[in-house]
């Protein structure tokens, strides 16, 4: 029943009309102050790491929880030499298809990848981070004090220097 009523709410949330309704009522989380921490090394020799929002895994892995309302406050680990085609979208809260064709758009692994290999940026991190962007309920605190704080500290173990964050 709920998969069902899911799949409804999916093909409403397409209807200009009702995204402007959710948009206007819609009250997101609000935390506290955001920490700024200046960097400590020029981006040329920073080690980077890559963290979406946008449901990206690799096609073997388990897809985010589309059967659930509130999200999936989950995460998936990519390797950072993982080629683009072994990579699948599983999110049905935004219009992906342009990131279907091309995972660059919300997961630029070959564009760091380049980079990282022009001396743009210091390094890669050995593993990238994909969520699931929605998260309603009580999946926000379980992203706040779990999933998002696990991921923060594997940011640390890899040695990140600097994360570039794609919101999708």
């Amino acid at each position: 029943m709920a998969g069902a009523m899911n799949a409804v709410m999916r093909r409403l949330f397409r209807l200009a009309a009702v995204q402007r309704w959710w948009s206007a009522r819609y009250r997101a989380h609000r935390g506290g102050d955001i920490p700024w921490n200046p960097p400590d090394k020029p981006l040329s020799g920073a080690r980077v790491v890559l963290l979406t929002t946008g449901g990206v895994h690799l096609r073997g892995d388990t897809p985010f929880d589309m059967t659930d309302p509130q999200g999936d406050p989950s995460f998936r680990v990519i390797p950072s030499d993982t080629p683009a085609e072994r990579l699948t979208i599983t999110h049905d809260y935004y219009d992906h298809r342009d990131a279907d064709a091309d995972v660059n758009v919300v997961f630029p692994i070959d564009v760091l990848r380049e980079l990282a290999a022009n001396g743009e940026v210091g390094g890669l991190t050995p593993h990238f981070y994909s969520f699931m962007g929605h998260i309603e309920g009580p999946h926000v605190r379980t992203l706040m004090e779990r999933t998002a704080a696990e991921v923060a500290e594997r940011f640390r173990a890899e040695g990140a220097d600097a994360a570039l964050l794609v919101p999708a």
